[in-house]
């Protein structure tokens, strides 16, 4: 509780490149005036990939090529908080996490009253395969309620397919 009595929220946004603006808009709309955000970025580890390829050419011609994945990663990683942090115009934190996405993301948002998160599978019908793996793994394992929402206006009701065979909704 603060000193007024109200009880502060806190509310982590998964910003993610193509989805992030989606999940702020709806931070706006939806999460109470009072909340503290956190803007919540999660970078994979694939400078360890491009390091790997390297390191299996037995270092031909050049330099190692992850601390400049590294370098570019970190930049987009900061505009991209940065871009959504201007879209919300409201105090937030910004938290640059590395590694696995999915498991990253659950980590960080445990201690959140509210995880916003965009649908970024495809997005054409309504169903399970509007979530890609990581966000799909983020929704079941979550430890605090999950807000999912739609990059733009959700395929209509008639999206949805059929019953299996032999078994009538």
């Amino acid at each position: 509780m603060t000193e007024t009595g109200t009880t502060d929220r806190s509310v982590f946004i998964w910003v993610c490149e193509g989805t992030w603006r989606a999940s702020v808009d709806a931070a706006l709309s939806l999460a109470p005036a009072e909340a503290r955000f956190t803007l919540l970025h999660v970078t994979a580890a694939d400078a360890d990939t491009a390091r790997g390829a390297y390191l299996g050419l037995l270092g031909r011609s050049g330099h190692d090529p992850g601390a400049r994945v590294d370098e570019l990663g970190a930049a987009s990683a900061a505009d991209l908080l940065e871009a959504a942090a201007r879209r919300l115009g409201r105090r937030s934190e910004r938290l640059e996490i590395h590694g696995p996405p999915e498991r990253a993301v659950v980590a960080a948002s445990s201690r959140a009253d509210l995880l916003i998160v965009a649908r970024d599978g495809d997005r054409s019908r309504l169903g399970p395969r509007s979530l890609g793996k990581a966000t799909r793994f983020v929704v079941d394992h979550a430890a605090c309620p999950v807000l999912l929402v739609w990059p733009e206006s959700p395929p209509g009701i008639g999206t949805i397919p059929p019953p299996p065979p032999g078994r009538q909704d």
